[in-house]
């Protein structure tokens, strides 16, 4: 890769404060930089054992079926807009019991989850009792962070 190449992707690449910019007014709880890196590989492993559900739609019939475990975690972008398509979403994750954080960019979300396309949440389902989890050490962090940032 060339010099010139290489200046372009960093002119391309948002830092975590860009981002961070963009985010809507009700993303509260955000992942810190820090965080939000452990987020997006424990989404990515995750998806590669799959045991997620990308997308509003897929979030919410999940949330209503009750696949949700009790080692769930749902991961919403901070950057989505019109806010309506995700506002009603922390409200039905605090009914539910599922603990939630945002991150701030939906284009990194969706990479970690392995779509090409943008993705506006995504929902760890957890793991059913016989089968393991091979990041379950992440994951359990990740819930006891989103879990100290949730009202209940």
């Amino acid at each position: 890769m060339s010099d010139e190449e290489a200046t372009v992707k960093k002119k391309d690449e948002k830092t975590y404060e860009d981002k961070c910019r963009a985010v809507s007014v009700i993303s509260q709880p955000l992942a810190s930089k820090k965080s939000t890196k452990k987020i997006h590989k424990l989404v990515k492993k995750a998806s590669q054992a799959k045991v997620v559900r990308r997308g509003v739609k897929e979030v919410i019939k999940a949330l209503r079926k009750g696949e949700i475990k009790k080692d769930s975690l749902c991961v919403i972008a901070g950057d989505i807009y019109p806010l309506d398509v995700i506002s009603h979403l922390p409200i039905l994750l605090e009914e539910k019991g599922v603990p939630y954080i945002f991150v701030p960019a939906k284009r990194d979300l969706g990479a970690a989850a392995g779509t090409k396309r943008p993705t506006s949440c995504v929902l760890l389902k957890g793991t059913e009792a016989g089968k393991t989890f091979e990041s379950q050490d992440l994951l359990d962090i990740i819930i006891s962070e989103a879990n100290e940032y949730n009202p209940k």
